[in-house]
């Protein structure tokens, strides 16, 4: 395994050939899943395996430092999300009631927070399909 100066592993040969076989064996329903990843992804079923096994290997990482950075921040916002429900309960249970205007309020910020979550989990996923297919 070449390894350059800054640590990090040389992939592939000088020549960009991939002269190694590895098998593996799937069932038809797997491989079924297998094959419509890969198609999405743009990429042959070879790439697509060979994309996933090297980050699941550390040898090229799906997520980054400023990934796991984000990601800390989704989880601050959903645990928001949680804080608003949990407030409307006890609103709720306290009084026995819950006024229209109070639900709304909650609900809209609620709302925002998960389209907020959503937008940011999909473009991860659309970088994802970039990195695989060898953009950046």
């Amino acid at each position: 395994m070449a390894v350059d100066s800054r640590g990090a592993v040389a992939l592939g040969s000088p020549d960009g050939r991939k002269d190694r076989v590895v098998h593996a064996r799937f069932s038809a329903c797997e491989l079924a899943a297998i094959d419509a990843a890969a198609e999405v992804s743009g990429l042959t079923v070879s790439a697509f395996m060979r994309s996933l096994t090297l980050e699941g290997a550390g040898v090229r990482p799906f997520l980054t430092d400023d990934d796991r950075a984000v990601f800390e921040m989704l989880i601050s916002d959903m645990r928001s999300v949680g804080v608003n429900l949990n407030q409307l309960a006890r609103s709720a249970n306290a009084s026995g009631r819950l006024s229209d205007a109070d639900l709304a309020l909650e609900l809209r910020e609620v709302q925002r927070l998960v389209a907020a979550v959503v937008l940011e989990l999909r473009s991860y996923a659309a970088r994802g399909v970039r990195r695989r297919r060898g953009a950046t």
